[in-house]
């Protein structure tokens, strides 16, 4: 069984990226082209609970580009004992926000989408639609079913799991695989044709759920989702994965599709047109931004006081210990994303913001627009554009008071390739 990746891979890794996953990449059957698939990877966790929380938290580490997160749900006490993404200080927040939070401090260069909602029939196409593969760890049936119903009609794969009490399945589902694979195609109602009625099935609230089991089973669903994008080893299509915790005993029962799926005629065409809908409402804004040398100019006008505004380092203590520039504010990006963090910051003037590229800059303009703040500009290239352009022996014609050492071009150890 061949299942081609399911995304192309991006040109190059950052350098940062590159160390991060350094083990990972040296993992043959994965190696720097299935690295590379995975930075340009989507893939959407539907919950941020028991089976979303380690997901999450393993896709972040895995390097995968883009994670959207669909809860509507704060964090409650009674979540932590299995909730790995959240901590005591989150009770009380959005798990979306407390999640994104945690994958940011893992992978500061991916990118997290936050639908902070519940799916229903009204936004579930729009919302699957963006992403390349789904992985469902919501907690009641007719949710499960809208999912894998939208799944099979954008012919999009589908990473399914379910835990009880010591118990869980997993498997995969793909109702138009592609047809160079040879599979039959097989979803959810090829396991169980309609929901049970309401009662008929115990929840986790009423029968319980073994916290350790619950990461297990996110686990190996990232890992099916990894396997599925760089498009190795055998995913678990056509086949359910039971495990028994108590007696811990892993078995395997085969499940085959009846090649009739819930799709529409043309699934490829009904999904890039889903796709294009959903991309285009949640277009990346364009920021303003600077050269350096302007950059230059604005900070001697605020020196003159001529000009008011903030210049903030979103990057980490270590890369602002080695290159900075004067008088800028550092406060990295995972600060940033906090309430505490936003509140460090003023609201009555203009902000610039810079990294070592412009990703992690992107990101921290785009958290704080939607929390209200304006006049944001970033500085374009980074600190690598500032070292290179502003340093006054390859700069002349900038003012030598923002050259010398703080922002010379000998920080050779900043010119890598962090974003």
């Amino acid at each position: 069984m061949a299942i081609p990746p399911l995304v192309e891979p991006i040109a190059r890794l950052s350098g940062a990226e590159a160390v991060r996953t350094a083990r990972q990449r040296r993992l043959p059957q994965l190696n720097e082209l299935g690295q590379r698939r995975l930075a340009n990877a989507r893939v959407l966790v539907l919950g941020a609970g028991g089976l979303g929380s380690p997901a999450l938290v393993y896709l972040a580490a895995a390097g995968v580009g883009t994670i959207g997160i669909v809860d509507g749900d704060d964090v409650e006490p009674s979540n932590l004992q299995r909730q790995i993404v959240h901590g005591q200080a989150d009770i009380g927040r959005p798990k979306v926000v407390s999640a994104a939070e945690s994958i940011v401090r893992i992978a500061p260069e991916a990118v997290v989408v936050q639908h902070a909602e519940r799916l229903d029939t009204g936004n579930a196409a729009a919302i699957i639609g963006g992403y390349d593969v789904v992985i469902d760890g919501t907690d009641n049936f007719p949710t499960r079913f809208l999912v894998n119903d939208t799944c099979a009609a954008l012919g999009l794969p589908l990473v399914w799991a379910s835990v009880l009490r010591f118990d869980a399945q997993l498997s995969v589902f793909w109702a138009t695989p592609p047809p160079e694979s040879g599979l039959t195609g097989v979803h959810l109602r090829d396991l169980f044709p309609t929901p049970p009625k309401e009662g008929e099935v115990p929840n986790c609230a009423e029968a319980g759920v073994l916290g350790a089991l619950c990461g297990q089973v996110g686990s190996l669903m990232a890992t099916e989702a990894i396997k599925l994008i760089a498009g190795i080893g055998t995913p678990l299509i056509g086949r359910v994965l039971v495990i028994d915790a108590l007696s811990g005993r892993f078995t395997e029962v085969p499940l085959i599709g009846t090649g009739i799926a819930a799709a529409a005629p043309n699934p490829a065409e009904n999904l890039a047109a889903t796709r294009a809908s959903a991309q285009a409402a949640a277009a990346t804004p364009v920021w303003p931004t600077l050269t350096p040398v302007e950059l230059v100019a604005r900070l001697t006008a605020r020196a003159d006081g001529t000009d008011s505004f903030v210049l903030v380092d979103v990057r980490e203590a270590d890369e602002h210990a080695e290159s900075s520039i004067p008088d800028a504010v550092l406060l990295p990006l995972g600060e940033l994303l906090t309430v505490s963090g936003m509140a460090t910051l003023p609201r009555d003037v203009p902000l610039v913001l810079h990294c070592h590229l412009g990703p992690r800059a992107e990101r921290a303009a785009t958290a704080l627009d939607a929390a209200g703040f304006t006049g944001l500009t970033l500085l374009a290239g980074g600190i690598v554009a500032w070292d290179a352009a502003v340093d006054a022996r390859t700069a002349p014609g900038v003012g030598s008071k923002w050259g010398g050492d703080a922002v010379s071009g000998d920080s050779t150890t900043t010119a890598g390739n962090r974003p």
